[in-house]
């Protein structure tokens, strides 16, 4: 098991929460095997987001979908996202 870890800003958590929640599609198909979202309590656009994978690879080939990059881009993410993974 894999875990991809991922941290960033948005400019508005309930808009980016939409954008979210809409492409579990997208995730599926990347074949994301569970996940769950988290906000920072003293600053709730501060995101902290994990995806559970079959394989190291495959969270690593998610971080590269351009769906993925244009969904960030639409849900309002601030600057670069943090990925780190885990096994």
């Amino acid at each position: 098991m894999a875990l991809l870890l991922t941290l960033h800003r948005v400019a508005d958590y309930d808009a980016w929460r939409k954008v979210y929640d809409s492409v579990a599609d997208m995730q599926a198909a990347a074949e994301v095997t569970s996940e769950s979202v988290h906000r920072m309590v003293d600053d709730p656009n501060n995101v902290l987001v994990l995806h559970y994978f079959d394989s190291v690879d495959k969270a690593r080939a998610f971080t590269t979908l351009p769906q993925l990059k244009d969904a960030m881009q639409r849900a309002g993410v601030q600057g670069e996202p943090r990925f780190e993974f885990f096994e």
